[in-house]
């Protein structure tokens, strides 16, 4: 059973791996993106692990939050782990440019505005 008192830490894993993407595809073009191997494999390790900091929220907290599409963050993980060999590089990237950032900003602002005592407590 998921526990409410480990939400705010997977939502700062959430945003810490977001920042890692961020900063892993900052610069580079998709051309870039695909020829570099490093970069290619970081980034899609850490979109990886925000979609499985998504998976391990409660359930009470994804239905509390419903503007953040946590099905898709937890798809996205699902394919990286389970269909590795059909990743599509480009849905990757644009993840990676857009969605990432999006999220990362949605967390960030959820981190501060909820009263975590409140929440833990089931007020």
């Amino acid at each position: 059973m998921r526990e409410k008192t480990k939400d705010k830490g997977r939502l700062q894993d959430i945003l810490e791996y977001s920042c890692n993407v961020e900063k892993l595809i900052k610069g580079y073009s998709f051309d870039d993106f695909v020829n570099d191997i490093r970069t290619y494999y970081a980034v899609m390790k850490n979109v990886e692990i925000v979609g499985e900091a998504a998976y391990m929220l409660t359930k009470e907290f994804k239905d509390t939050y419903k503007a953040i599409p946590w099905k898709y963050v937890q798809g996205m993980r699902h394919v990286l782990v389970h269909g590795y060999s059909t990743i599509d590089t480009a849905e990757l990237y644009n993840t990676a440019t857009n969605d990432i950032p999006q999220l990362r900003s949605k967390i960030a602002s959820l981190l501060t505005a909820i009263d975590w005592d409140k929440w833990n407590n089931g007020e």
